[in-house]
């Protein structure tokens, strides 16, 4: 399909002018000799997400999405680049009446009124992709009309077509070729991006949620009208109740919100690790709580928009809406997913790297001993912290684990599982849900039950297990004389390897000798500044040499400590 050549531009300009300015500041300048003259990152990046904002409303499209994902990260970002975006959910501009009408006209063949006794032009709600209509059915049934956006396509593929051309500009760094599949990436991130203008494939992802948590009370999809729904349109029930993010409105009605959080991380890990079939894309647009009467309001019921009376602890359920993007759990991590959980669960360090190569997560040759170490490291020093508190504790702890682990930061042995990306976007989204619902949220003690659940799965499904080691023992006996054999034969040969891991000792010994070395070439550095200036003022060049005495004092004292 044609791409639209402006908006193409424009994007990557902007993308281009941002990654400059990312790489100047906060990677060429921070460096123990450079960083005197950064200036502070905050207004930096408060300016960057302000722009982009502006950006991402004036084009829409996929730059709503990445806004409106950034824009519920309250558990990395700080608060003030996050008030930045936070008007992304509510500022996403609206379609034309005529041209949604017209559409509409188009793909049902007939006069709009002929299909919708009640269309209400004024939209509902507005989504970077499309945008709902409140209406009515004739059987009097009050819907929501999902109408994608004219000519949306043309801007998906433009969308698509720039960031396909940064991913190729990330080829060329060597570091990011080994541990991401960028080809892989991109063809995920097109199928599903382009799934989400296929109404039909949406709505057969709706009825397999609805089918997968059918026996849980605590969720709610939408019924589909499909007599009603065409290739650019879906009819639904209407069920814009509380938006998740409705927090005043939510407790002014008894919904407790702490409970709320505590019922969607427990349908996500339920998606995650039995359905195995998630909706990835759980920002506040897409989710909303639907308050129930207690068994003493018998025969009340409540309608979306209503005004809902004050009642302590009142029921509810999350609703589900907008199911364009939808990810299945690959088989090969469903085990290694279950390793993490009760690794986690137990803090069990060793577990949880285990975990880590049975995924592919880990690139070859990869140190697992000192993994292990930084894994009980982060238990020690994160366990029971909730999510609220985590981004200033990180921030607290970042300067001991860069100092003590420097050499696992440094090589960087994960590898990016690409058929993965959007779980992981998802869990990110739901950690910055959870966070703004409940800042105690404390994801340790959430994981706790999941563990003890798949541990005694574990116990109960593997009676066979002590006669499978017996057996495997007794492979191993029968096999070692062979093995020992092989051994001596390439000693003799001189073939054989030996692999070693420093004790946390001798880390520590070298991390020391390496601040011996940076100080050593600091001080030549600015030894050479030094004398520099010295000869340049006594040969007549006072500015000059003025300058780079001037530096070479500052850096000092910039450094004094290092």
């Amino acid at each position: 399909m044609e791409i639209d050549r402006h908006r193409y531009r424009k994007v990557r300009w902007f993308f281009i002018k941002a990654l400059f300015k990312i790489a100047f500041w906060d990677l060429f300048l921070n460096r123990p000799w450079l960083r005197f003259f950064r200036r502070t990152p905050l207004p930096r990046w408060c300016a960057l997400a302000s722009n982009f904002r502006l950006l991402a409303v004036e084009m829409g499209g996929v730059l709503i999405k990445l806004g409106q994902f950034l824009s519920i990260r309250l558990d990395i970002l700080p608060q003030e680049v996050i008030n930045e975006l936070t008007g992304l959910q509510d500022e996403v501009p609206e379609e034309d009446s005529d041209a949604i009408m017209e559409q509409l006209a188009v793909d049902f063949e007939q006069p709009v009124d002929q299909v919708f006794p009640y269309f209400e032009a004024e939209p509902l709600g507005s989504a970077s992709l499309a945008q709902a209509h409140r209406a009515r059915i004739p059987g009097g049934q009050d819907v929501v009309v999902k109408v994608l956006r004219p000519g949306i396509q043309k801007i998906v593929e433009t969308d698509l077509a720039a960031i396909s051309l940064a991913l190729r500009g990330l080829k060329l760094f060597s570091f990011i070729r080994r541990r991401v599949n960028l080809d892989a990436l991109m063809d995920e991130f097109t199928t599903v991006t382009r799934k989400e203008l296929d109404f039909k494939t949406e709505g057969h992802s709706m009825e397999q949620f609805a089918r997968d948590f059918s026996d849980d009370t605590q969720v709610y999809v939408p019924k589909i009208y499909w007599e009603y729904s065409s290739k650019h349109t879906l009819t639904l029930e209407n069920v814009f109740y509380f938006k998740i993010n409705a927090f005043e409105a939510m407790q002014s009605a008894g919904i407790n919100c702490s409970q709320v959080a505590d019922a969607l991380h427990r349908i996500y890990m339920a998606q995650i690790f039995d359905t195995h079939f998630v909706h990835v894309d759980p920002h506040p647009g897409n989710l909303f709580v639907r308050p129930l009467p207690h068994a003493d309001e018998e025969g009340l019921s409540f309608q979306p928009g209503q005004s809902v009376p004050f009642k302590s602890q009142r029921p509810f359920q999350i609703v589900f809406i907008d199911f364009g993007m939808m990810a299945g759990i690959p088989d090969r991590m469903h085990t290694a997913i279950r390793e993490y959980i009760i690794g986690i669960g137990t803090q069990d360090a060793y577990r949880v790297v285990q975990s880590y190569v049975h995924s592919g997560f880990l690139l070859p040759g990869a140190d697992l001993k000192r993994l292990e170490l930084g894994t009980a490291e982060i238990f020690k020093r994160f366990w029971g912290i909730s999510m609220g508190q985590l981004k200033d504790t990180v921030l607290d702890q970042a300067d001991y684990f860069l100092s003590e682990y420097r050499d696992l930061f440094k090589s960087a042995p994960f590898q990016f599982q690409t058929d993965m990306v959007f779980i992981f976007r998802a869990i990110e989204i739901l950690s910055g849900l959870t966070t703004s619902l409940d800042p105690e949220f404390n994801i340790w003690q959430k994981t706790v039950p999941f563990a003890e659940k798949f541990i005694k799965e574990e116990l109960k499904h593997d009676w066979e297990g002590p006669a499978r080691e017996i057996f495997k023992l007794g492979q191993l006996t029968y096999k070692l004389p062979g093995q020992f054999d092989r051994i001596l034969t390439e000693t003799l040969r001189g073939n054989l390897e030996l692999r070693m891991s420093l004790t946390p000792d001798a880390h520590k010994t070298f991390s020391a000798i390496t601040k011996a070395i940076n100080r050593l070439g600091l001080m030549l550095f600015t030894t050479g500044l030094l004398m520099g200036g010295i000869n340049l003022y006594l040969a007549g060049e006072e500015g000059l040499g003025a300058m780079l005495l001037g530096l070479s004092l500052l850096i000092l004292i910039r450094n004094i400590k290092i």
